[in-house]
C-alpha cells in the first residue's frame, strides 16, 4: 500500500516514514499541503496521513481541493493533542480517521492497519456490485446468435480501456444496451451514463443541451445550466446517432474530445472534462464523409473500436428466445400472468423480417400480452402485418398501369404505410417512431405533414 505522508516537521515525517516502511508500505513525504497535491496527483496514493495545522495550504484546504481534484485515496489526519474541534471537522470534509500528536507507533500501526482492512473490503464490494451490474446488463442481451456473442465479448474486452467506441447497426438492433453493458463493465460503472440521440433535440438547442450555458448568453437562458457532457462527469456519454450533428457541433466536439475541455455557451473558459465518449448510429458514416456530411477528423477520431450489431434478419437463432424475454419483461412491469406464445405464433414471428428490428419485436409482445384473451399469445393476438406480410411493390409481369409503373408513387405509397406504421407500433410516440424509421426527428415531423399524418 502506497502512502503520502504530509507534515511540516521534518522529524515527525521521518519517524512516520520510518515507522511505516519497516512494516513494508510505500512511503513518499511532503512538508506542505501544495506540495502534498501535486505528490498526490502524480504518485496516487492509497492513503494520506496529514497534519491539520500546517503553513500555506493546511490540512482542512488540502482535504477539499484534494476531494475536488478526484482524489481516492482516505484520509488520517494528525491533530495535536486537545484539537479535537478540527479532528471533527477534518472527518466532515471527507478524512477517514485522525489520530493525537504525539502517538506511539503501536497507535499509528493500528489506525493504518484499520484503514487498509476497510479500504479492501470497499475494493470488494465495489467489484461485486460492479459483477452484478454486468451480469444484470448481459441479462438484457438475448445472445444466442454468434453475430451477438462476438458483438458482447467485444464490448466487455474494450471496457477495460478508455478507448472511443463507435457502435453501428440498424436502428432498434440494441446499440444503447451495449453501450450500457460497456459502462457497466468498465471502471467508471459507478459514474453517471448519460444517453443523448443528437437527432431528437432541435438543432438550435443541441449545442447548449451537449455543452451547457451561462446566464444571459441567448434569449431565455435566465441562469448558469450545466450540459451533459458535464453531467457525465466521472462516468460515461453516449452520442447516440451521431450522424446527425450539424457540421458546425461537429467541429465543437471534435475539440472536446481531443482536448479534454468544453465552453458553456457564451463562455469564455474552458473546463476540464473526464468523461468517456461512446458513439453509435444507424447511419453509414463512411458515405457520409465522402459526401461531405459527416467529417473524415470527427471520424476517425470516433470510430477506435468498433462494434457492430447485426440486424435481427440475421439473428435467427435469437428470434425464439426474444419473444419470451420480453414477455417474462412485461409480465412482471405490466403484471400480467401470460404464460407463453402458441406454436402458430411463434412460427408468425419467426417468420417475419422485423425491418424495425428488436425495437419494433419487442413492441409487438408488449401490445400482443396487453390484447391477449388468454394466458397464452395465438397468432391472432400479433398485428395484420405479422400474420400476413405484404409486399408492396407487385409482382412484375402481366398488364400493369401507369400509376402501378411510376416509381414515385409507390415510393411515396410505401413510405406514408412505413411511416403510419411506425406510429402505430409505438403509440403516436414520434420520437420512437423516428428511431424505428432510421430518420431524424426532424425529417418525420416534415413527411408526416407532407403526408397528412398528423
Amino acid at each position: 500500500m502506497k502512502i503520502l505522508v504530509v507534515d511540516d516537521d521534518a522529524g515527525l515525517r521521518r519517524t512516520a516514514s520510518l515507522i511505516l516502511e519497516n512494516e513494508g508500505y510505500d512511503i513518499a513525504t511532503a512538508s506542505d499541503g501544495e506540495e502534498a497535491l501535486a505528490r498526490a496527483a502524480d504518485w496516487l496514493p492509497d492513503l494520506i496521513l496529514t497534519d491539520v495545522r500546517m503553513p500555506g495550504v493546511d490540512g482542512l484546504e488540502f482535504l477539499d481541493r484534494y476531494k475536488e481534484a478526484g482524489g481516492t485515496g482516505r484520509t488520517i489526519v494528525m491533530t495535536a493533542y486537545g484539537s479535537q474541534d478540527l479532528a471533527v471537522e477534518a472527518i466532515r470534509k471527507g478524512a477517514y480517521d485522525y489520530i493525537d500528536k504525539p502517538f506511539s507507533p503501536e497507535a499509528l500501526l493500528l489506525r493504518i492497519r484499520i484503514a487498509e482492512e476497510h479500504g479492501s473490503k470497499d475494493q470488494e464490494i465495489k467489484r461485486l456490485r460492479k459483477e452484478v451490474r454486468v451480469e444484470r446488463r448481459r441479462g438484457d442481451i438475448v445472445v444466442a446468435s454468434s453475430g451477438m456473442k462476438a458483438a458482447v465479448v467485444l464490448a466487455e474486452r474494450v471496457a477495460q480501456h478508455p478507448t472511443t467506441v463507435l457502435i453501428t447497426g440498424e436502428s432498434g438492433t440494441g446499440k444503447e444496451l451495449i453501450a450500457r453493458l460497456v459502462h457497466q463493465a468498465s471502471a467508471r460503472a459507478d459514474g453517471p451514463f448519460v444517453p443523448v440521440n443528437c437527432g431528437a433535440i432541435p438543432e438550435n438547442l443541441l449545442e447548449s443541451e451537449l455543452f451547457g450555458h451561462i446566464k444571459g448568453s441567448f434569449t431565455g437562458a435566465s441562469r448558469d445550466r450545466a450540459g451533459l457532457f458535464e453531467e457525465a462527469q466521472g462516468g460515461t456519454l453516449l452520442l447516440d446517432e451521431i450522424g446527425e450533428l450539424p457540421q458546425a457541433l461537429q467541429v465543437k466536439l471534435l475539440r472536446a474530445l481531443q482536448e479534454g475541455e468544453i465552453r458553456r455557451v457564451g463562455e469564455s473558459k474552458s473546463r476540464q472534462l473526464d468523461v468517456r465518449i461512446l458513439a453509435a448510429t444507424a447511419r453509414d458514416l463512411e458515405t457520409d464523409v465522402q459526401e461531405g456530411e459527416f467529417r473524415s477528423d470527427l471520424y476517425y477520431r470516433v470510430n477506435v473500436v468498433r462494434i457492430h450489431l447485426p440486424p435481427l434478419r440475421h439473428r435467427v437463432d435469437d428470434v425464439p428466445a426474444l419473444p419470451q424475454h420480453f414477455l417474462d419483461l412485461y409480465n412482471e412491469s405490466l403484471g400480467l400472468a401470460i404464460a407463453g406464445f402458441e406454436p402458430e405464433a411463434v412460427k408468425a414471428l419467426s417468420a417475419y423480417s422485423w425491418p424495425g428490428n428488436i425495437r419494433e419485436l419487442e413492441n409487438v409482445v408488449e401490445r400482443a400480452m396487453v390484447l391477449a384473451d388468454s394466458d397464452r399469445i395465438g397468432e391472432d393476438d400479433l398485428p395484420a402485418t405479422i400474420r400476413d406480410p405484404k409486399t408492396s411493390v407487385k409482382a412484375a409481369g402481366g398488364n400493369l398501369s401507369s400509376d402501378e409503373l411510376s416509381v414515385k408513387k409507390r415510393t411515396w405509397e410505401l413510405e406514408k404505410h412505413l411511416i403510419g406504421r411506425a406510429l402505430e407500433v409505438t403509440g403516436g410516440n414520434r420520437t420512437r417512431a423516428a428511431e424505428l424509421l432510421d430518420l431524424s426527428y426532424r425529417a418525420l415531423l416534415y413527411k408526416i405533414r407532407d403526408y397528412g399524418l398528423d
